[in-house]
């Protein structure tokens, strides 16, 4: 079944609402009598105007999706656009043939876009802090003089963005745009982060690297006890299962890995017949 709204547009017919829109504002800019002064420019901007009256309706949709192009008599949409003359209101047309309010101006292109939809969206970038993009959170912006909560979710990472509905631009007669932000996280003094893992270095004695012990260690989630072996050794790491990122995607937790680093005590601190053991018994290599 033919169904040549959707070549008119430039999507394939498993499109989704927000690509159908892209394509519709792309195409839209780029064949709007105002800029485009070609000659074929202002029939491409109607058909483009007539396709997105239909394609841009859910309930529309539906109904061109089942009938295809036995709507248009059998002809592709381009055909049936210029048959029906100059002058003629292509969009009143396709509301006629199925139903509905119709989205699109009809008093033509004196009015800067006409049926052109501005693009109200307002896109900028959002700094937060480390925790918060592990462990997700509200951040309080002020966009225009109007102050607002963005809620930050668990595990997003720099570059990824985020909505606020109706927090964009606003125009007469159409929808509040919203707020898009790109998110740029900060670093933190203690942890590294690797994909879905952690990475967090802490502090230990030579008595216990030497000996073993226990010790305790505050993450961003909970404090815990690890068990250190003897003998352990500088940089030497421990892994700490479900104490990473979450996930996103799998919302699966990463891994926290905690590196050792041993801190040495100073010579003049240490008792000096042990210090004189030590300087006569210590492995030199």
């Amino acid at each position: 079944m033919a169904k040549s709204l959707y070549q008119t547009l430039g999507v394939g017919e498993n499109a989704t609402q927000s690509e159908i829109k892209k394509a519709y504002r792309t195409l839209a800019k780029q064949y709007h009598p105002d800029i485009n002064k070609t000659p074929e420019a202002e029939e491409k901007f109607k058909e483009i105007n007539g396709a997105y009256e239909v394609l841009g309706d859910e309930e529309k949709k539906r109904q061109y999706d089942q009938y295809g192009d036995s709507m248009f008599g059998g002809q592709n949409f381009h055909d049936f656009s210029r048959s029906q003359g100059a002058g003629v209101d292509i969009n009143d047309i396709l509301r006629n043939m199925f139903g509905g309010r119709g989205g699109f101006s009809s008093g033509g292109f004196g009015g800067g876009f006409g049926g052109y939809e501005p693009d109200l969206d307002i896109e900028a970038s959002l700094t937060v802090d480390f925790k918060t993009a592990i462990l997700g959170g509200k951040k309080n912006i002020t966009l225009s003089g109007e102050s607002f909560d963005i809620q930050i979710p668990q595990g997003i990472k720099s570059g990824q963005k985020i909505r606020a509905k109706e927090k964009g631009k606003q125009a007469k007669g159409y929808p509040r745009g919203d707020l898009i932000l790109t998110l740029n996280v900060a670093n933190d003094e203690r942890y590294t982060r690797e994909d879905d893992d952690l990475y967090l270095k802490v502090d230990i004695p030579l008595y216990t690297a030497l000996f073993g012990g226990k010790i305790e260690i505050e993450t961003l989630y909970k404090s815990v006890t690890l068990k250190v072996p003897q003998n352990t050794k500088q940089n030497q790491k421990f892994r700490i299962k479900e104490l990473g990122v979450l996930n996103r995607k799998t919302k699966e937790m990463g891994s926290l890995f905690v590196s050792m680093n041993i801190v040495l005590p100073l010579i003049e601190t240490i008792p000096e017949d042990l210090a004189e053991q030590m300087r006569e018994k210590l492995p030199q290599n």
